[in-house]
């Protein structure tokens, strides 16, 4: 995504000095006013960008030592493509069976959410279900202040104030900048609530990719960071007239959405374990990659595995036998993606095991070239 630079009234630029926000010490606020106070005219000397804040309790930093803000699809260092591939896997499942669910329950909303594979991120991701390539943010200082109180226990939470494009429709596509932000508030079925209490907005990078263009960077929202705060743990926080937002208000009860989405968790979590899911795909794109660069031996363009497969079962380079177990495995690894409740306990496992069959069979072949064929 595009970096800004923020602007920062002179009283808060003396504050950090000459540091980006990421890096610099947070502005310590005593009192919901206070920080009421230094939002405004944050707002007003930042006019073209829209304010977003997010309320934590810890302040997490990357290596550099500056805050830093991934979906939570990207976290963690140095993550590998198998395991990035394994969280989109897993993201496709529950998106999935959520449109299911929510077509079998005839819920009102449920064909904008099986429309848009953006609705359906926003709900899992606002709902905790997996990860994904979204971070949630609100619009409103009271909902963030009280998330950061709620998490920070008896320590002094964060409170982040980010600067993205303007909202234009309910999914706002910026591609200069590339941010794409949901606004939950009017995208999501009536029925998922606790949308609505929390004023939720999500936002991520308009391409959405396994591959980093240039540096993981680019997928970090510190680069859109206006402000730093750290809130004072006092009682005299809130002060009159400002009460936090009780838990129970955050998270409503009732809530059929939830009940959906904690259920989706368990079914995603129980039928596949992440380690036999990570150990099979690795597994499976090696087999795949071994059966491409076979078939791109002809003259043939060869973009995907089933022109793949074609190629080779036409040039008679595998057996039929081969070729039923090839599109057996590859059988498994669909429904390992899209409906993993329809595996059998072990059956992934047993699936590596015909993978890692298979590939040695491939590489003890000393294989004639395709073009020799008719």
């Amino acid at each position: 995504m595009q970096a800004i630079k923020g602007t920062l009234p002179r009283d808060l630029a003396e504050q950090i000095g000459d540091l980006p926000p990421a890096k610099a010490q947070p502005i310590r606020v005593e009192t919901y006013r206070s920080l009421m106070e230094h939002i405004a005219r944050l707002s007003y000397v930042n006019k073209d960008q829209l304010l977003f804040f997010r309320g934590q309790g810890n302040d997490y930093k990357n290596k550099a030592g500056a805050s830093s803000f991934y979906p939570s699809i990207y976290r963690g260092d140095r993550v590998p493509r198998e395991e990035l591939e394994r969280r989109f896997d897993i993201l496709s499942s529950a998106s999935a069976r959520l449109v299911d669910i929510l077509r079998e329950l005839k819920i009102h909303g449920a064909s904008d959410v099986k429309r848009r594979k953006l609705i359906q991120w926003s709900i899992l991701q606002h709902y905790e279900v997996c990860a994904t390539p979204l971070l949630d943010f609100t619009q409103s200082v009271r909902v963030a202040c009280s998330f950061a109180m709620l998490e920070a226990g008896k320590e002094a939470p964060f409170f982040y104030v980010f600067g993205l494009p303007y909202v234009t429709n309910r999914i706002s596509v910026n591609s200069e900048q590339d941010i794409v932000n949901v606004r939950l508030l009017s995208i999501c079925p009536p029925d998922a609530l606790r949308p609505y209490f929390q004023e939720g907005y999500l936002a991520g990078t308009d391409e959405v990719t396994l591959d980093y263009a240039s540096s993981k960077d680019e997928l970090d929202f510190n680069s859109r960071l206006i402000a730093k705060f750290q809130i004072d743990r006092g009682a005299k926080f809130w002060g009159r007239g400002f009460p936090p937002i009780p838990k129970e208000a955050l998270y409503p009860p009732s809530d059929l959405i939830l009940d959906i989405c904690t259920k989706i968790g368990t079914a995603v979590s129980d039928a596949i374990q992440p380690s036999d899911l990570g150990r099979f795909l690795q597994a499976w794109t090696r087999l795949e990659s071994r059966l491409l660069s076979m078939a791109r031996e002809s003259s043939t363009p060869v973009y995907s595995l089933v022109e793949a497969l074609r190629v080779l079962e036409r040039g008679v380079q595998i057996s039929p036998l081969l070729s039923q177990r090839l599109h057996a495995v590859r059988q498994t690894r669909n429904k390992a993606v899209h409906d993993p409740s329809k595996l059998d306990p072990g059956q992934l496992s047993r699936a590596e095991k015909e993978v890692e069959s298979i590939l040695k069979l491939l590489k003890s072949w000393s294989l004639p070239s395709l073009s020799s064929h008719p």
